[in-house]
């Protein structure tokens, strides 16, 4: 490929799921390797499960608990944009996933109040955890990308040049060479309009370092 070519990658991720956060990360580090530009939105673990019938009880409540996070990062892409958007995730994700722990609502209050402080934001957007001001604009950017692919998906979504797909679900994050090698096979499997699916079942946790 032209090494001037400049890639546009949209990314849709809910800030609690690990899938998401170790896909953001192997994005970044394509990024430091090639003219690269990620655009983030958000969308919503429980929006995604709020109509399906087959969902456990104990993850529907994991789900159900954790809208509080989307909920603000919403509010941060609406009233500072996508960059700080990005900004917000790492941060929230540097607190979450790199001790990958599994925050209770108290705890996700403490993180996003030190997210907050962290970036300078206004400490109100955490009162978005608890309200609905932010849910019209979180379901128009959670439909926007599930529109991509249909909706039998998680995620994150993520779209390559305008060819949109599922995953990739990356159990570690990919490094150095290795993750441009790994952006190339997902740009070249999204780009063959009759690829539609590719998986196997994950033996062990994420791992995030």
């Amino acid at each position: 490929m032209d090494a001037a070519h400049h890639e546009v990658v949209d990314f849709w991720f809910d800030p609690v799921c690990p899938y998401s956060w170790t896909a953001s990360r192997w994005l970044l580090e394509v990024g430091a390797r090639r003219h690269l530009t990620v655009r983030h939105h958000v969308m919503s673990l429980y929006l995604l499960n709020q109509d399906r019938t087959d969902v456990a009880a104990d993850y529907r409540r994991s789900v159900e608990g954790s809208r509080g996070p989307a909920k603000v990062a919403t509010g941060v892409a609406v009233r500072f944009g996508q960059q700080t958007l990005a900004d917000f995730y790492t941060a929230f994700g540097e607190r979450v996933f790199d001790l990958w722990r599994r925050p209770t609502a108290a705890e996700y209050h403490d993180v996003i109040r030190a997210v907050l402080a962290q970036l300078q934001l206004p400490a109100g957007l955490e009162d978005a955890m608890e309200l609905q001001e932010y849910d019209t604009p979180m379901r128009l950017s959670h439909d926007a990308g599930v529109a991509l692919v249909g909706g039998d998906v998680g995620t994150p979504i993520t779209s390559i040049d305008g060819v949109a797909f599922f995953g990739p679900v990356l159990n570690e994050i990919p490094r150095g060479d290795q993750a441009v090698e790994v952006f190339e096979g997902a740009r070249l499997l999204a780009g063959y309009p009759q690829f539609y699916e590719l998986k196997r079942t994950r033996t062990r946790p994420p791992v995030f370092t």
